[in-house]
């Protein structure tokens, strides 16, 4: 773990909302709440894991802090630079240190590039290098992926799955950026590959001092792979704190459930634990409940969960949780 305590990512108050339209003039009846006020930050040369179940708002999330998608509402810092005024040119250099690397290594590589015009375009879209330049600087990139820079002339359909998400991971390094989101990077992949993905994101980290935020469901690679966890429950953080103290010692509900669901290797112990069988399903989050998000699946849920969101406090030094029954 860095000991470094610069915050490179600094997200307060992040909301994203989707409008919903109906009838003949499209009028707006309502909205999707992805992501519904998460404050937290980011420190320079840490993984930030971020878990939850799908559609709880974690993808969205890495997108709006890269201004894919424009924020409804909050606020995101990035080396002190509020992103929201950044406009034209002043996004697109500020894009350089921040890449991302997407879910689906099937969908998000243009099928018609060839891999060194994938991993070089980046290059000539931000004028780094031109010409011969940049067929040296692809041939490297994919040296350091651990693939053959002879590759650079075949087309992604070539690939397979792990192979073609290495070329994402070199697409993303070629502007030498100093935070990645990781969105779900292995989820789409074999069991046997994901090992070898990960293993070189934390190889490309100390090599390059990258920060992650690491979006996954697999919490077992979480904790292999980050510093600290963030557990993220229908737009809304509910636990955010280091990763040993996380797995140990979970507050929250829901993510003691999370955990319980985890597989462990030791047969004995596994069926002494304790299991946590949510039931239902995730609320809607274009109607998410009052109060407390999680209430209507939480086993210990309280009339006063319905009346008041719970605040998202620090319970001990980098813990914090939200609920109302956490003291």
């Amino acid at each position: 773990m860095s000991a470094n305590n610069e915050v490179l990512l600094q997200v307060k108050d992040l909301e994203m909302h989707f409008p919903i339209y109906r009838g003949v003039f499209q009028r707006k009846v309502g909205a999707v709440r992805a992501v519904d006020g998460v404050t937290f930050d980011v420190r320079r040369g840490e993984t930030l894991g971020l878990v939850g179940e799908s559609g709880c708002g974690k993808s969205t999330t890495g997108r709006t802090i890269l201004q894919l998608y424009k924020p409804t509402n909050g606020g995101v810092s990035f080396e002190g630079n509020d992103l929201l005024k950044l406009k034209g040119e002043e996004m697109r250099l500020m894009r350089r240190k921040m890449q991302m690397i997407f879910q689906d290594p099937y969908a998000s590589l243009n099928p018609r590039m060839t891999v060194g015009q994938l991993v070089g375009e980046p290059l000539m879209v931000h004028n780094v290098a031109t010409g011969a330049e940049i067929n040296e600087r692809v041939a490297h990139l994919l040296k350091v992926v651990n693939l053959n820079p002879a590759f650079s002339t075949r087309y992604p359909h070539e690939f397979s799955g792990g192979q073609r998400q290495r070329i994402g991971v070199a697409r993303a390094l070629a502007l030498q950026p100093s935070f990645i989101i990781c969105d779900e990077p292995i989820s789409a992949l074999d069991v046997s590959i994901q090992a070898q993905v990960v293993n070189l994101l934390e190889e490309l980290q100390e090599q390059f001092n990258l920060t992650y935020l690491f979006i996954a469901h697999d919490l077992s690679m979480v904790k292999h792979i980050s510093d600290r966890v963030a557990v993220m429950y229908l737009g809304v953080f509910v636990e955010v704190a280091e990763r040993d103290e996380l797995y140990a010692k979970p507050l929250h509900p829901y993510t003691q459930a999370l955990l319980s669901a985890v597989p462990i290797p030791d047969p004995v112990a596994d069926a002494k634990r304790a299991r946590t069988i949510l039931k239902g399903d995730v609320p809607s989050p274009a109607n998410p409940p009052s109060g407390c998000r999680f209430r209507t699946r939480c086993p210990i849920a309280e009339a006063r969960c319905a009346d008041s969101r719970p605040e998202f406090r620090e319970v001990s030094p980098g813990h914090f949780v939200a609920c109302h029954l956490v003291n």
